[in-house]
């Protein structure tokens, strides 16, 4: 008797979110292919590096302190090797403008006079799926310089001529998933598309030949990087990339964002990894400083952070991961960015203003006197402030590469020196983590993931400090200023008075925000990332 052989599904990406105007020139058929081939090759590679960074995470938390690693030794003692470095386009990187990539936004960023537009699908982007497809056609638009925009009033938005920023794409973490594709492997088991390939993937296949021909080429801000295997995941890749689409090896370039403690002891592995398709790293100070209360919240009060405000960037630990960052990448020949200046200027209050422009130059003007290469900003009107601190050091280069920083010597224990004098935990601070915090996730639900609160733009990264903060506090018995513990059941009274004091209206999700809150600040267990609920249980159900 024979037995039936069993039929093989063939693999395929299934489109589960809504059809919107336009979103057929980027979900085609051939891009649809592109995609199931990514995930064929990588996806069960991105779920094992996601393995690795978990058990490495727990390791941290059960005290077993990050080090640089003795395996990787000889990387590091080689002085010979460099990695690719500037791409066209990308020699000058003075001022680099973030932000999402909704049409006005891009407009407005490629209108800014900025060096380059990091166009973000990550922190700064809530990923509702209009966002996240509506975000390629803006791209796709103004690559090909078509972008245009008529807001509900009338007003016309369009690029002006002459130079543009040179666009480099973030796409989506390793960690985060796109639930609107669906990934259908060969034997026909079904799972959530990556995210990181969803977005990188589509950004290439529309753009990489187009920017090329442009005279710029496929540029990518890595984020979340914890080891150097995410950074070989990443390069290998881009190698496939280049192959299937035709492009000279090292065509495609990317910048890594050091803003996990791991990476901050990787990051030289990192270069390595990425050699032959790295341009930079970048210091990711905000998701940096969660990346610590995250890894150290259960390892008892001597870790505990003090308010959000008292972590700034001269606080020694900050200073050590900085300075080591420019002489890791200078002595690699690769550049080195430095971190957001999140301040809003306000035309209604010109002296709040003029004080965050003096706070933004200083801070602009610590960056370059360290030796870093370029900055970012959250707002075209702070672009001047920056690049006059930048000019000021460079004095007519595009970059300080040969500044090698052999004054600087960072030690592990240097990285893992978190004590910062003065710094406190406030009743105030716990006041402005819930106020943050709930304000933001109001906007992030209601699909706004750049959101202005207090004359600062925050973004997934700072709500993530503020979240984090709270349970760290509660979990290991903080002691605020006004010598009061900080529980579960006083921040939960802060909760409701800040949700009673809130003004409201008929479309906001301030509740849902505060049930996200509490489930995510005030439980027994800590999820590594507030986006990941938050992605699952709102912005998935109906289909947006």
């Amino acid at each position: 008797m024979n037995t039936p052989t069993a039929t093989l599904s063939p693999a395929r990406i299934d489109v589960l979110g809504g059809e919107e105007a336009r979103f057929d020139e980027i979900l085609t058929p051939e891009a649809l292919d592109f995609l199931t081939e990514l995930h064929d090759i990588f996806e069960p590679r991105r779920r094992d590096r996601l393995e690795g960074n978990r058990a490495q995470r727990h390791a941290i938390e059960r005290g077993q302190d990050p080090d640089f690693k003795p395996e990787t030794a000889a990387i590091r003692a080689d002085r010979t090797w460099r990695v690719a470095g500037a791409g066209p386009g990308l020699v000058d990187r003075r001022v680099e403008i973030t932000g999402p990539t909704d049409r006005k936004m891009a407009i407005n960023a490629l209108n800014s006079g900025a060096n380059v537009w990091l166009a973000d699908h990550e922190d700064a982007t809530s990923p509702t799926w209009h966002n996240v497809i509506a975000g390629q056609v803006n791209l796709h638009d103004a690559i090909r310089g078509r972008l245009s925009f008529t807001s509900p009033d009338g007003k016309e938005y369009r690029v002006q001529d002459g130079p543009t920023p040179t666009i480099v794409f973030r796409p989506r973490g390793l960690h985060l998933t796109e639930r609107h594709l669906r990934w259908i492997d060969a034997e026909g088991s079904p799972a959530a598309a990556s995210a990181s390939l969803v977005d990188a993937g589509l950004y290439a296949f529309h753009n990489a030949r187009a920017l090329v021909d442009a005279g710029r080429g496929p540029y990518f801000y890595l984020p979340k990087m914890e080891s150097r295997l995410d950074a070989r995941w990443w390069d290998d890749v881009f190698s496939w990339m280049e192959r299937r689409l035709g492009l000279d090896h090292g065509t495609i370039r990317a910048t890594v964002l050091i803003e996990t403690l791991p990476a901050a002891f990787e990051m030289e592995e990192i270069l390595y990894e990425l050699r032959e398709h790295c341009a930079g790293l970048n210091a990711g100070r905000w998701d940096y400083v969660f990346s610590i209360i995250k890894h150290f919240r259960t390892r008892g009060r001597q870790w505990l952070l003090p308010d959000r405000g008292s972590v700034t960037m001269t606080v020694p630990f900050m200073r050590a991961y900085t300075d080591l960052l420019v002489q890791t990448c200078h002595a690699r020949g690769a550049y080195a960015m430095g971190g957001m200046s999140a301040f809003i200027p306000n035309k209604a209050d010109q002296e709040a203003t003029s004080r965050a422009l003096e706070r933004i130059a200083d801070d602009k003007r610590r960056e370059a006197h360290a030796g870093f290469d370029g900055t970012w900003v959250a707002h075209p009107g702070l672009i001047e402030t920056a690049r006059t601190e930048f000019d000021t050091v460079l004095q007519g280069r595009p970059h300080q590469l040969d500044r090698q920083r052999d004054d600087v010597s960072v030690t592990a224990a240097d990285l893992l020196d978190f004590t910062i004098d003065g710094g406190r935990v406030t009743a105030h601070g716990i006041q402005q983590n819930v106020s943050v915090a709930l304000r933001y996730l109001d906007a992030w639900l209601r699909g706004t993931g750049a959101a202005a609160i207090d004359g600062l733009m925050e973004d997934a990264a700072t709500a993530e400090i503020s979240r984090s903060q709270l349970w760290h506090w509660i979990h290991q018995g903080a002691l605020a200023d006004d010598r009061m513990p900080v529980t579960r059941e006083r921040v939960e009274w802060v909760i409701d008075a800040e949700l009673a004091a809130l003004p409201r209206s008929a479309d906001d999700r301030l509740d849902d925000a505060a049930e996200l809150l509490r489930a995510c600040a005030l439980g027994e267990d800590f999820p590594p990332f507030l986006t990941v609920p938050a992605y699952a249980r709102y912005l998935c159900d109906d289909g947006r």
